[in-house]
């Protein structure tokens, strides 16, 4: 009869059971897996037959038939080894009896038995508890991943005999639980600082707006004007993540491959800065096995796209989607995946080929072709779901020689736009979104309301500007974070005209 052993797989940040189905048949000594598993699940039978061997137990001396359950899902990766291991001892009675559908086997096994780590033990658990499962046994590396989930009892154990023992009821497993609300922090450090940036008062407002708005922002200026150092900086004003977005991150630097096993917890806003040769998988995921691209590991953070013409076209137009959705879908033949991907999109560009254009002292050089041209790279449609674009002027020699600046500190700017998302949380704790980028025009209609005399104003802005209905919608949306920065309830004139100032392209 054959006995059956729960382990766990994972498509994008989806979580599904599976059942790992061990018999033996009287013939020939082999193991045969079944299932639809891939090269690494097929390259298993020596890891089994060794680790078990290794570990001081016996291998069958007859055909063992493993099925991994159900079988019209692909399975990927080693994390199903230890279960399978679980399954022929069980078979072969060097394991007790245990409740099957309460205990879930995740692992790598070595040859000489000891468990490795595996990616993806975060996202994986955090879905168990839909399943039923009320315990789990992971390798030890992924213990301290894996305590943070508060429902599951997460155990960590370094090879195979000691889960033998275990279920033996021999011995004990460590276990571990960590509260994610102790290893934020707060007070953050920054390798660059606004005080550090002299002048550009615009542009750091502008900044400032977007941090507590998390809207997109587009910097044109000539070289050496400070954009990069400005997107840089922008990192020191932006508040700490909360629970919900710690737990998201992680899940996705776990499934990436990309977590800290000394510190498995992401609680810091990533910054993603790819360089301009990069393709548009490597911006929004894919492959044969589709994984999160750039966009998904910006979640909750920064995309920096520096000189971002320089970008393909055909990789910049793959953002258009993802900007208006904060998702990103990735289709195949076998499967379609959803990844999360709502980042906040930093570019930085030079106005022209020869990069003067617009400067107050040097001439630029370049054609109206050449500038139409170069400018054509970024399309209408991408422009349109930019909130911000901002010109951005070189300093002068007085604002460069001035070392008695007092330009106000990131901590304090900081504080304004803590105060600022604070208050977009409460408004919107019941509509699932965190931030005003987020609104969907039907939630723009409820929370942007104007007067009579802002509608006239906005009214005129439409026709003097020729603004689309997303252009509308993006001014509402910056005019409601100006708001909240100024701790008003009501959108009022000044809030739709400083919108407007930040469309200055």
């Amino acid at each position: 009869m054959a006995v059956t052993v729960k382990s766990a797989g994972i498509t994008g940040l989806d979580v599904f059971e599976i059942n790992i189905e061990v018999d033996t048949v009287n013939s020939i000594p082999q193991v045969t897996i079944i299932g639809l598993g891939d090269t690494a699940i097929s390259e298993a039978k020596e890891r089994l037959r060794l680790a078990i061997k290794n570990s001081g137990f016996s291998f069958p001396q007859t055909k063992v038939v493993i099925n991994l359950a159900p079988a019209d899902i692909r399975k990927e990766g080693s994390s199903y080894d230890l279960a399978m291991a679980i399954g022929i001892l069980l078979k072969e009675n060097i394991i007790k009896e245990f409740n099957h559908n309460e205990i879930m086997f995740i692992g790598e096994l070595s040859l000489d038995g000891s468990l490795r780590a595996v990616n993806g033990i975060l996202p994986i658990i955090s879905g168990l508890s839909d399943l039923g499962i009320k315990k789990v046994i992971v390798p030890y590396e992924n213990l301290k991943e894996a305590s943070f989930i508060d429902d599951i009892e997460t155990l960590g154990a370094q090879n195979l005999a000691q889960i033998v023992s275990y279920l033996n009821g021999q011995s004990n497993l460590k276990t571990l639980k960590q509260n994610i609300e102790d290893f934020l922090n707060a007070n953050e450090e920054f390798s660059v600082d606004f005080a550090n940036i002299k002048g550009q008062q615009i542009a750091k407002r502008a900044l400032e707006i977007a941090a507590a708005g998390a809207h997109n922002v587009l910097m044109s200026g000539s070289p050496g004007a400070g954009k990069t150092m400005l997107s840089k900086a922008f990192m020191s004003i932006l508040p700490p993540l909360e629970k919900q977005e710690v737990l998201e991150l992680t899940k996705i630097y776990s499934i990436s491959g990309l977590l800290d096993r000394s510190k498995p917890l992401i609680t810091s806003r990533p910054f993603r800065s790819p360089h301009h040769s990069a393709s548009a998988v490597g911006i929004i995921g894919g492959g044969s096995n589709p994984k999160p691209g750039e966009i998904t590991l910006a979640h909750r953070g920064v995309l920096f796209l520096d000189e971002i013409v320089e970008f393909p076209r055909k990789t910049l137009e793959v953002l258009r989607q993802p900007l208006e959705d904060n998702i990103i879908t990735i289709s195949r033949a076998q499967t379609s995946i959803q990844y999360p991907a709502n980042f906040i999109l930093l570019g930085a560009m030079n106005p022209c080929p020869c990069g003067f254009l617009g400067d107050n002292k040097k001439q630029c050089t370049c054609s109206e072709y050449q500038i139409n041209r170069y400018r054509s790279r970024l399309s209408g449609p991408l422009l349109d779901r930019i909130d911000i674009q901002i010109k951005i002027q070189r300093l002068d020699e007085n604002e460069l020689l001035d070392n008695k600046q007092n330009s106000e500190n990131s901590h304090e700017i900081r504080k304004r736009v803590i105060k600022a998302r604070k208050i977009q949380l409460e408004r919107y704790k019941n509509e699932g979104i965190l931030t005003n980028s987020e609104l969907s025009p039907k939630l723009i209609k409820k929370y942007c309301k104007i007067d009579e005399t802002t509608k006239q104003f906005l009214k005129n802005a439409i026709n003097s500007f020729n603004l689309s209905a997303r252009a509308f919608d993006r001014i509402l949306k910056i005019s409601r974070t100006i708001a909240d920065l100024d701790e008003k309830e009501d959108i009022s004139t000044s809030h739709i005209a400083q919108a407007l100032q930040l469309r200055n392209f």
